[in-house]
């Protein structure tokens, strides 16, 4: 059974008249398939797919970003990699099966691939925690990244989670320690790292595994700091204004990629990735070939240097500041209380300095 978002109801009118024309066997018994309605009804169905889609708002493209039918984590797995590898456990506490985690072959190539899965079902999403992470997920990425990082093997991730999991349990176990190790680690790797968002990438949750040599979002998907939710009820105190909250954040794909935070965009089919997953999956099979062959030509060096230098870069040209985008201008040397501190290296100026302190402290102990 199909699911549909409540702009969707148009749409849904006119598919269920859909299959009760193909099916010949309706209720009035046996009857002729009339296949020139048929043809009217697909291109009306078509032509309003194309309409709505080309017109969503940010608050709709959240909507779609968190479709049921949406594909997860494991159907990429299990449809562009073979001989997968499942790895489990951070060597500390234990497992969590909110990420899959192992190494597997793309194109003959050996790579590491990681994945925030949410679950098909009730009980799917139960046993994966809705894809929300707890510190061992973390940890157990950290130990495979350095994995592949010492055996020189490219990594490869699907980001999908509307944040970590902020339970009393997994804070004490170091929740955001483990988010900041995990964050230190991608940016320390000398291996290609490509982190796919395909649905929710919600906060740190997302960032832990999105700190990657490329950034890409499926067309419909979303990346924030906070869901719009929760951004309308801190900002506006009515979580009900959920469309200024993900306008204001600047959530989607374009957005962000005007922004430079994320690198590209997969192209979804009409109506959503959830329709056509044999055409979503043909693309992002072609980006990761495209992508692991540019890194393929690249040193270790060479790809540690070239994330470092985009991560700096980000904000720096029209997003959030409007000063230079020269990576000197964030190295120590223009840095105001380095450059004071060298030139009180003189031992007359330190010692001024000193005599003036000395005063100072002395006129505040008599007053």
């Amino acid at each position: 059974m199909k699911n549909y978002l409540n702009f969707e109801q148009d749409i849904r009118d006119l598919e269920k008249e859909l299959e009760n024309l193909k099916d010949p066997y309706n209720n009035e018994g046996l009857s002729e398939v009339n296949t020139e309605k048929i043809s009217e009804l697909q291109s009306d169905i078509d032509s309003k797919l194309k309409n709505i889609y080309s017109n969503l708002n940010p608050w709709q493209k959240t909507l779609v970003a968190r479709h049921e039918d949406r594909p997860k984590s494991k159907f990429f797995i299990d449809n562009l990699f073979e001989d997968f590898i499942s790895l489990s456990g951070d060597r500390y506490y234990g497992e969590d099966k909110s990420v899959i985690c192992g190494f597997a072959k793309f194109n003959n190539q050996s790579v590491l691939v990681i994945g925030q899965e949410k679950g098909e079902d009730l009980e799917g999403r139960i046993e994966h925690n809705f894809g929300m992470m707890r510190p061992e997920g973390y940890r157990k990425s950290v130990r495979l990244m350095k994995l592949a990082d010492k055996f020189n093997i490219p990594i490869i991730i699907f980001v999908d989670t509307p944040g970590a999991y902020p339970g009393v349990g997994a804070e004490e176990r170091g929740q955001a320690e483990a988010i900041a190790k995990s964050i230190e680690c991608s940016m320390e790797l000398k291996v290609p790292t490509i982190s796919i968002i395909i649905g929710e990438g919600g906060s740190g949750g997302a960032i832990a595994l999105a700190s990657s040599s490329k950034v890409i979002m499926f067309e419909n998907a979303i990346y924030s700091v906070i869901s719009p939710e929760g951004c309308a009820t801190i900002l506006w105190r009515d979580p009900k204004k959920t469309l200024e909250a993900a306008t204001a954040m600047r959530l989607s794909s374009k957005d962000l990629l005007d922004l430079k935070v994320i690198d590209e965009i997969i192209e979804e089919p009409v109506g959503g990735a959830h329709r056509d997953k044999n055409f979503i999956l043909n693309k992002v099979k072609l980006v990761l070939t495209n992508n692991l062959d540019k890194f393929s030509a690249l040193s270790r060096d060479e790809i540690y240097n070239q994330r470092k230098e985009k991560f700096l870069s980000i904000g720096r040209n029209n997003g959030f500041t409007s000063t230079s985008n020269k990576r000197n201008s964030l190295s120590i040397d223009n840095n105001l209380i380095y450059n004071f501190l060298n030139k009180v290296k003189s031992k007359k100026i330190l010692l001024i300095i000193g005599i003036l302190i000395f005063f100072f402290s002395i006129s505040i102990y008599f007053i």
